[in-house]
């Protein structure tokens, strides 16, 4: 068996694209994830749900490192002449900035509300207040849906190119 060979700029697409559909893959499982416990009453329940984030995480920050790293050598490798000073990719690396910082800040904040549920379960694992606030925080809300918005906006950048 022979395999065909690839161009330089054929394997960096290949990982950069791998990387965009780790990265929209995390970020739609962790949304499903904290969707279905804000639907949750149990502290149990929503700490699982929460606890289960992390998996998506992983694939979101190996997403992200590999659509930035292979996105920057992409544009340096294009053969029809990408720069980094072209609006979308200024506008692309922005975005992912401001998408990791989002999440990071809002995956902090749901660690904290996950590690209280864990303890309410243990309490005897009835609805909380405190908790149920926690769920609700328009800041937590804001980071957290804010960032799947940024990535979904370079995702965007990312197929479309506008201005190329």
């Amino acid at each position: 068996m022979v395999l065909s060979t690839m161009s330089t700029y054929n394997w960096l697409l290949f990982l950069h694209v791998t990387g965009a559909f780790l990265l929209a893959g995390g970020v739609v499982v962790a949304g499903a994830f904290n969707i279905a416990a804000h639907r949750r009453q149990r502290p149990s329940e929503i700490a699982l749900l929460l606890g289960l984030t992390r998996f998506a995480v992983i694939a979101i920050g190996t997403g992200s490192i590999m659509t930035l790293a292979f996105g920057l050598w992409l544009v340096s490798e294009a053969p029809w002449g990408y720069s980094y000073g072209q609006a979308w990719v200024i506008a692309a690396i922005v975005l992912w900035a401001l998408g990791g910082a989002m999440g990071g800040q809002g995956g902090s904040r749901e660690k904290r509300t996950q590690v209280l549920a864990a303890k309410l379960a243990a309490e005897g694992d009835q609805p909380s207040a405190e908790l149920r606030a926690r769920m609700r925080d328009p800041l937590t809300l804001f980071l957290s849906y804010g960032s799947s918005i940024a990535i979904l906006a370079v995702l965007a950048l990312m197929v479309w190119k506008p201005g190329a």
